[in-house]
């Protein structure tokens, strides 16, 4: 098995990644619709949504396979990330990076695989939408595209999803500003105190 490359921009990318706040998030169907649309496109048995992280890849969407996240060391995503290309590979036990891989040798049994990355806002690969299965089989220049155009689509609502956090948070932010305005000063501190603070209003 040969490790992935480590990306040059690897703390930056890191970066983007956490600022997106989708890790370890509950899954939506926004992207298990796009999944389940790779997986019939491409008559897959598995397809995922993979964000790859410092030390893992994990899936914000998956069809097909039971696992939430695998090491990164093994995972064919980690390689992907490293290629604006789409990566393609036909026969994963005939593949010097992947014969011997678990994913390979063992459960869930890959030996085709193509991903395409999904891009942060500013640009940085943080993860793939990829398509798996149990058989080797060749993939078309047609099949990158329509992979690439399907990412994209993933892309937009990673995006999206960001900007509905973002409101939330303001909207909360501003109703707790709201709530304070109306409350008098006694009450203020009158809440602070309930809350365990000391002060106090003078007669």
């Amino acid at each position: 098995m040969i490790p992935a490359d480590v990306p040059a921009n690897e703390g930056e990318r890191l970066r983007a990644l956490q600022q997106m706040a989708i890790l370890d998030t509950e899954s939506e169907e926004r992207f298990d619709r796009l999944t389940r649309l790779a997986q019939d496109m491409f008559k897959a048995p598995m397809a995922l949504v993979s964000l790859v992280d410092s030390d893992r890849q994990w899936f914000k969407s998956r069809q097909g396979l039971e696992a939430a996240e695998t090491p990164r060391e093994i995972a064919f995503c980690a390689h992907a990330i490293c290629d604006d290309q789409v990566l393609v590979v036909p026969d994963a036990s005939l593949d010097p990076r992947f014969f011997d891989n678990p994913l390979v040798t063992g459960s869930p049994d890959v030996r085709f695989y193509a991903g395409a990355q999904l891009r942060s806002p500013d640009g940085l690969a943080v993860g793939t939408l990829c398509v798996l299965d149990t058989v080797a089989r060749e993939g078309t220049d047609e099949d990158s595209a329509s992979l690439r155009d399907l990412a994209d689509v993933v892309e937009v609502e990673l995006r999206q999803a960001r900007v509905e956090d973002q409101q939330r948070a303001l909207l909360a932010l501003t109703a707790v500003t709201a709530l304070s305005q109306e409350l008098e000063p006694r009450d203020l501190l009158r809440s602070a105190s309930d809350s365990g603070g000391t002060a106090a209003l003078p007669d």
